[in-house]
């Protein structure tokens, strides 16, 4: 009896004691998982809003910051068909450089893109518009492609374009007339000059049709490197960058027109690289380095 009694009394000390901590501890630890698995869902919802808010602001900017620039189009019903592009592909700045009277036809064949033709800005010639504007970068599209011997239509193809545009920098991207395209003179002004590889035996698009594939490119591609000290050149500093080397090909004893090779060459290297503002700084150092030693020479 007294052993049965001990034993009864160790039982009912012995499991009321360990039981709670065990109970205290699981439930401490299914609170901490809990609270993890909750601050884990937190940040991802944040990162999710973040990553949302940021394509977001990058579209406002793809459509606020590109201009379609159509240089004295001939017919009023492909001013509609360049704005139905246009929207289909979320851009709506579209710029009329001496258009001809607008008819029924342009806002009919604009369909749904009718409210762009309506709100179209209409300049008398280019440099009224670039410096309305401000634009800091220049395309020219042109179906005829040039080669090492003519600077200004070395082309880069939409794709390529795509993938380093600045949507951040007003864009200027201009179609010349349906029968001439870009005179040499516009094309030479902009900073970069696009074309689409076609069949030679018939290499002219529709502009319409040659809209549709470089505004495809831009819009799938549309993207900003979220690192710091990447962003593109501004078109002043690329202006600096340009005077300087132009200081220093005039103190050459070359010929008038290697000169002029030589200036247009560097700003096709400029402009095809995409520099950084950091870089164009870096640059320009170096340039006034080669000034000033050329200068006590």
């Amino acid at each position: 009896m007294g052993d049965a009694a001990v034993s009864e009394e160790k039982v009912v000390e012995a499991t009321p004691i360990a039981q709670p901590e065990k109970e205290e501890k699981t439930e401490k630890k299914s609170t901490s998982t809990k609270k993890a698995k909750s601050r884990g869902q937190s940040l991802a919802i944040k990162e999710l809003q973040q990553t949302k808010s940021d394509s977001e602001e990058e579209l406002d900017l793809f459509k606020n910051n590109i201009y379609i620039v159509f240089v004295e189009c001939e017919t009023p019903g492909n001013i509609g068909f360049l704005a139905r592009t246009m929207a289909n592909f979320g851009l709506r700045n579209l710029v009329l450089i001496n258009p001809p009277t607008l008819t029924p036809e342009a806002y009919y064949q604009a369909t749904h893109g009718k409210y762009i033709v309506e709100n179209a800005l209409v300049y008398p010639n280019l440099n009224d518009f670039y410096q309305s504007k401000r634009i800091d970068f220049k395309i020219a599209s042109t179906g005829i492609a040039g080669g090492s011997y003519n600077l200004s239509r070395i082309p880069l193809k939409p794709e390529d374009l795509a993938k380093s545009i600045n949507v951040n920098n007003k864009i200027a991207i201009l179609f010349g007339r349906e029968g001439d395209g870009l005179s040499n003179k516009e094309i030479e002004d902009c900073d970069i000059c696009v074309s689409i590889p076609t069949d030679p035996t018939y290499p002219i698009l529709n502009i319409s049709h040659a809209a549709a594939i470089i505004f495809y490119e831009l819009f799938k591609n549309k993207h900003e490197f979220p690192v710091e000290g990447l962003e593109e050149s501004s078109h002043l500093e690329k202006e600096y960058l340009v005077k300087d080397m132009t200081d220093l090909i005039n103190s050459l004893d070359i010929p008038e027109h290697k000169k002029k090779n030589g200036l247009k060459t560097f700003r096709n290297i400029i402009n095809r690289a995409f520099i950084t503002g950091r870089e164009a700084h870096t640059f320009k150092g170096i340039l006034r380095r080669l000034k000033n030693k050329i200068g006590e020479q």
